[in-house]
C-alpha cells in the first residue's frame, strides 16, 4: 500500500483549522518527511503560527526547535504567480516571467470562467505532490463554505472541457486528487453546535459532491480533564457546596465528554477508514508554542494518515 501524499486540512473559521495544520507539518517533519505545507488564503496566520511576518508564493524554508533540528518549507498561494508557473511549465512559453503583470488578463479569464483561480490553487498544490519534492504536502484550505469549490474545480472543469491542454491537466490533478491513497481531507471542528453542525453538512457535502475522500476529523480544543466518573461527582457535590474551582472542573470535564460523543457520531457519519483525535486546549506564550505543543499530541494521528505507523510496524 502507497502512502498518503497529500494532506487538505479545513474547517470552519475560529476552530483552529491553522494551529491543526502547522502542528501536523512539524509533526510529519519531526520524522524524518520532507514536507510543504500551503496556506490557501493568504491570511497570514500559517507564517503567525511559525512566527513569521510573512510567506510568499516561494517556498521558505521554517526551522522548529531550539537548534532548528526540525525543517518544513511554507508557502502562501498567489494565483497570479501559479498562472505564471502554469503557463512557463505546462503551455511552454519561456520567457513569461519578463512579460509585464498578467494581473488584468488573468482577472479578466477568473471572471470569464469560474473555477479557474480555483484550478490554479489547488492545481499548484497536485503539482508539487506530482513533482516529488517533498514526501508530504499539507492544504491549510479555505474554510468549510469555499473548500468544497476547491477541491472539486479539476473535476467541475472536466465536465465542460473535454480535450486539449486544459483537460489533460485537469485530468492529472484529479487523479492525484481522488485517489484516497495519495490525498485525504483533514476536517476540524469544535464540540460545539455551530461547529458540528458545519461539519457534519461538510462530510456529506464532500463524500457525494466530490471524489476526494474525508481522512479524519480532529475535535479541536477539549479540556484535559483527567477525571474517572466517580470522581466527577465528587466534584459535583463539592460545587454544590460552593467549593471554589469545583464547577470549573466539572464544566472542563462535561466538555471533555461532549467531544468524545462528537467525534463519534461524526465519524458514524464520515464512515468505514476515517480516523479521529482530539486535540486538548494548549496554552502557551505564543502561538509558536502552541502549534509546537499541540504536534507533539497530533503525531499519532499523521503517522496514522501518511502510513508511516504501518511502516514502522
Amino acid at each position: 500500500m502507497g502512502r498518503r501524499r497529500l494532506l487538505i486540512v479545513t474547517g470552519k473559521g475560529g476552530v483552529g483549522k491553522t494551529s491543526v495544520t502547522a502542528a501536523a507539518a512539524i509533526a510529519a517533519a519531526r520524522s524524518g518527511d520532507r514536507v510543504l505545507v500551503c496556506e490557501m488564503d493568504g491570511s497570514g496566520r500559517l507564517a503567525a503560527s511559525f512566527g513569521l511576518g510573512e510567506l510568499g508564493f516561494d517556498p521558505t524554508t521554517v526551522s522548529i526547535g531550539a537548534g532548528g533540528e526540525v525543517q518544513i518549507d511554507a508557502m502562501s498561494m498567489d494565483t497570479e504567480r501559479a498562472l505564471r508557473e502554469y503557463i512557463r511549465l505546462f503551455v511552454k512559453i519561456p520567457f513569461v516571467d519578463r512579460v509585464g503583470s498578467l494581473a488584468r488578463i488573468f482577472d479578466y479569464v477568473a471572471d470569464a470562467a469560474p473555477g479557474v483561480r480555483e484550478i490554479l490553487a489547488i492545481g499548484k498544490v497536485c503539482h508539487e505532490v506530482r513533482r516529488d519534492n517533498y514526501d508530504l504536502v499539507i492544504v491549510d484550505a479555505e474554510a468549510t463554505g469555499h473548500v468544497v469549490s476547491q477541491i472539486d474545480a479539476p473535476r467541475a472543469m472536466s465536465e465542460f472541457v473535454h480535450s486539449g491542454v486544459i483537460a489533460e491537466q485537469t485530468g492529472w490533478m484529479s487523479e492525484i486528487l481522488e485517489d484516497p491513497v495519495r490525498t485525504g481531507v483533514v476536517v476540524v471542528t469544535l464540540a460545539e453546535d455551530l461547529p458540528v453542525a458545519e461539519t457534519s453538512e461538510l462530510i456529506h457535502t464532500i463524500s457525494t459532491d466530490t471524489g476526494v475522500a474525508v481522512a479524519s476529523v480532529v475535535v479541536n480544543r477539549v479540556p484535559e480533564a483527567g477525571l474517572d466518573p466517580v470522581a466527577v461527582e465528587a466534584l459535583r457535590g463539592a460545587e454544590s457546596a460552593g467549593v471554589p474551582g469545583a464547577a470549573t472542573v466539572v464544566a472542563s470535564a462535561a466538555r471533555a465528554d461532549r467531544a468524545g460523543r462528537v467525534l463519534g457520531d461524526l465519524l458514524d457519519e464520515a464512515g468505514d477508514g476515517v480516523a479521529g483525535a482530539v486535540l486538548p486546549e494548549v496554552e502557551a506564550d505564543d502561538e509558536g508554542g502552541i502549534v509546537v505543543a499541540l504536534s507533539e499530541r497530533i503525531d499519532a494521528l499523521v503517522a496514522h494518515l501518511t502510513g508511516e505507523d504501518e511502516a514502522r510496524g
